[in-house]
């Protein structure tokens, strides 16, 4: 196992313990479809905490995304990775939540206006180019949410931030969806360009989980059915992620190779996941105003 792969399991172990742990009083105070809300920043930080690894243990490799025109490349991969391990530290002690979730926003938001939109005239008909841009914009629209809906009660910022953080969200799942139908031999969830494997159902599987994710997105946007829409898909994706990416994961640990790549789509499942459960919370807050 390199150091890249072995960083990144201990980095998503140890994250996941911690975040269950401190989570328990939150999770024994809520009730109803808030019991899997509220684990949404603990996938978040799970997530965010493999990534981290792999920018302090591949950096080099990852340099090469940041922008030409930047000067320092590694200094700016490292302070990526230094991010992603602050706001996961954030989510999971449930300190300083509101700062974090927004800045953790605001650098999806930049990483799409630096890195995916100059890409925009080359890329325009490429489908996957679409995947990936909307896929990080959806990651910041979770921790809107997420920020929002720890807001103080007494200004219009945290609705602001829980009404556009969900919509966008509620739109990449609508957008996701209509991927599943129209090209189901691709890996659900995050469909990206890996084919389905061999033992997988591929036609139904997608099938499954783009309905899943048409219903939960239109339901994001009805009030009544915020909480329900988002635990319900965001439940399908997280055993999306244990039944079949993390399989794929152990089957593809023979090469370095095979094994970072195979993290990399349990990783990005589970925040795709996470920014779904993220979308739910502060329901409260859009269904009565400021309270």
């Amino acid at each position: 196992m390199t150091l890249e792969v072995g960083g990144m399991l201990a980095a998503g172990i140890v994250s996941l313990g911690a975040g269950l742990v401190l989570a328990g009083g939150r999770l024994r105070a809520a009730r109803g479809a808030e019991r899997i809300l509220v684990l949404g920043p603990v996938f978040e930080a799970v997530a965010l905490a493999v990534f981290a690894a792999e920018h302090f243990t591949a950096a080099r490799d990852l340099m090469g995304i940041v922008p030409r025109w930047l000067p320092g490349p590694l200094f700016w991969t490292y302070f990526v990775g230094v991010a992603w391990v602050a706001a996961a530290v954030s989510f999971i002690a449930w300190r300083q939540v509101r700062w974090s979730a927004v800045l953790s926003a605001l650098l999806f938001l930049i990483i799409v206006v630096t890195v995916s939109l100059p890409g925009l005239p080359k890329h325009f008909h490429e489908r996957f180019f679409w995947i990936l841009t909307v896929r990080e914009t959806s990651f910041a629209g979770g921790a809107m949410v997420l920020a929002g809906s720890v807001w103080p009660r007494d200004g219009w910022a945290g609705i602001a931030l829980v009404r556009i953080g969900r919509s966008i969200v509620a739109v990449v799942m609508i957008f996701y969806a209509f991927e599943h139908f129209l090209f189901p031999k691709f890996v659900p969830g995050v469909p990206l360009e890996k084919p389905m494997p061999a033992w997988a159902p591929a036609t139904p599987l997608s099938y499954l989980v783009g309905m899943c994710l048409l219903a939960a997105g239109v339901g994001l946007f009805i009030p009544r059915a915020v909480r329900m829409a988002a635990a319900g898909s965001g439940t399908v994706l997280l055993l999306l992620t244990a039944l079949f990416y993390v399989p794929i994961f152990l089957m593809e640990m023979q090469t370095p190779a095979g094994a970072v790549e195979g993290l990399n789509y349990v990783g990005d499942t589970m925040l795709f996941a996470a920014t779904v459960l993220l979308a739910g919370l502060g329901a409260e807050r859009t269904a009565h105003g400021v309270g």
